[in-house]
């Protein structure tokens, strides 16, 4: 059975008063956030039983019960009720509306999408004549990720899961025989790119509900249309519109989804796992109930009309702070940031990576087709795509990223923890907040700017395993200065900038980062010869 954390810490006094509170909060919000479905627990390879507070793994997405997928199918078949967002949908992509779904007869160009609505709603399409095409944020509201990554694999599809419930909604892969690729079933939303991808390729944002992910796509493809699915819906015109609060104690409110977030991010990458243990052992603001955000609440905070290809700020409400790092072309951007959700695939090795949201470049290595096949570096996929990393290894092992596109592989990914703004963690009875007192674990190094070496100095509240390391911007790791335990107390560490190996490291800046009990800290090193 899994473990539900959500109201961890009920005041007893409080019970009926808290209910009543969380009940008109929840009337209020205009776009709740649906559940991503994910019931199986992983670690970095494969699935296991719910860990347990403190476990290694735990707090993650099939942890937390949110707004649990609820449909209802009409009776003439045509139409499926989201009884969470209020929106409603057709049961099938069916676009030449014959009854049977097929790929690729079905699929239509981003043009051609844009003027199917008009066609539903002449005919009054399931009895309606208000069908849209979807924003990204109400297309992706569908997403499931019990689904199963197929990229790779070929043969029958009869034993893949996709990522949207089939109960309701028809669906299909791609057409091998029609010279598809099994997860070529791709769907087209409203939300255009206000960048370009592939180097100038006008760009739409849109969901593939065979492989779980969020891609911008070009809206040609080889000299011709892309074409993709279309799935119309109406109902909720509110739905995808943040309304955002600065709470004025580094958090923030978004009244919409009834969700609070940490305005600052952390400010250094990390491993999947240390993602977890860090969310989970965050007392902030007040509030000890913090929490990784499931993927799709963590891609309900983007704001898909800018980008820092156009802006040169992140995908985000100016409300939030995103921290600056350096692309792998050497470039400024921002980061990736890990969900809580795992991305499972079918090989022998199903949990080994997890999804994450780019509120910078979705970047990548294509290379040239023809002598001497070179790689050059640019936004494939598009600032708010959806992707998946490993969840540990050496981003030095992927030189020029994975997959078609060569998506770039980092594993060390930043973190911004969201908590659920109804709950009652960290409040009296008489309903005020109590603000708890947060230790100074602050890792501190001195000498810094430094040449040869530097102290490194932090403080263990309790005791427990330690592990202080050293990376380069990419997030690369150039040395593990300790991992183990360590008693409480004052300590120190020597980094006398050199990597695993012993090799001298040239000047430039380096991130030192503790992961521990408390949770995880980072500080900028420079070292200047």
């Amino acid at each position: 059975m899994n473990t539900k954390m959500r109201a961890s810490r009920i005041h007893t006094p409080l019970v009926i008063v808290l209910v009543l509170g969380c009940a008109a909060f929840a009337a209020a919000e205009t776009y709740p956030v649906v559940d991503t479905g994910q019931t199986t627990c992983y670690d970095t390879s494969a699935a296991l039983a719910a860990p347990a507070p403190g476990d290694p793994f735990h707090g993650q997405d099939a942890q937390y019960d949110g707004n649990q997928p609820d449909y209802t199918l009409s009776g003439d078949g045509l139409t499926v009720y989201d009884d969470v967002t209020g929106l409603t949908w057709m049961a099938s992509p069916d676009a030449d509306l014959d009854g049977v779904l097929e790929s690729p007869e079905d699929k239509l160009s981003f043009w051609d999408a844009q003027d199917f609505p008009a066609t539903l709603n002449a005919q009054s399409y399931g009895g309606f004549d208000d069908w849209r095409l979807p924003s990204i944020k109400e297309l992706y509201s569908l997403i499931i990720f019990s689904g199963v990554d197929p990229s790779g694999y070929s043969g029958g599809t009869s034993g893949l899961v996709p990522f949207i419930d089939t109960d309701f909604f028809a669906f299909e892969y791609g057409d091998e025989s029609a010279n598809e690729r099994i997860i070529d079933s791709q769907y087209w939303s409203s939300t255009e790119y206000v960048g370009t991808t592939m180097g100038g390729d006008h760009t739409v944002f849109g969901v593939n509900f065979a492989d779980g992910r969020i891609k911008g796509y070009g809206t040609s493809l080889m000299g011709s249309d892309k074409v993709s699915f279309v799935l119309c819906c109406r109902g909720n015109t509110a739905y995808g519109l943040n309304d955002f609060t600065d709470n004025g104690d580094d958090t923030v409110t978004d009244a919409a989804t009834g969700l609070m977030w940490q305005q600052d991010d952390s400010g250094v990458g990390l491993t999947w796992e240390e993602a977890l243990a860090h969310a989970e052992a965050l007392d902030f603001a007040g509030h000890d109930d913090w929490r990784l955000p499931d993927a799709k609440e963590l891609q309900s905070i983007l704001d898909y009309t800018v980008s820092p290809q156009t802006d040169g700020v992140a995908a985000i409400d100016p409300v939030f702070t995103c921290s600056a790092i350096t692309d792998e072309d050497g470039g400024s951007d921002f980061p990736f940031y890990w969900s809580g959700t795992t991305h499972a695939n079918w090989t022998e090795v199903p949990g080994a990576a997890a999804a994450y949201v780019a509120f910078g470049s979705g970047f990548g290595w294509m290379q040239a087709p023809f002598p001497p096949f070179d790689y050059a570096f640019m936004d494939v996929h598009g600032a708010g795509c959806q992707r998946s990393d490993p969840k540990e290894g050496d981003p030095a092992d992927y030189p020029y990223g994975h997959g078609p596109q060569g998506d770039v592989i980092r594993i060390y990914n930043h973190v911004r923890c969201v908590r659920d703004a109804g709950s009652d963690v960290g409040v009296e009875d008489d309903g005020e907040e109590v603000p708890e007192a947060v230790p100074d674990y602050g890792l501190r190094a001195a000498p810094n700017p430094f040449n040869p070496s530097t102290r490194l100095q932090f403080t263990v509240d309790r005791p427990g395993v330690v592990r202080v390391s050293v990376h380069d911007l990419h997030g690369r790791l150039v040395t593990e200065l300790l991992n183990g335990n360590l008693p409480l107390g004052e300590h120190e560490l020597i980094w006398d900038g050199t990597d695993q190996q012993g090799r001298s490291m040239p000047s430039g800046i380096y991130l030192a980062r503790l992961v521990g009990p408390h949770g995880t800290e980072g500080v900028k090193l420079t070292l200047g010869k």
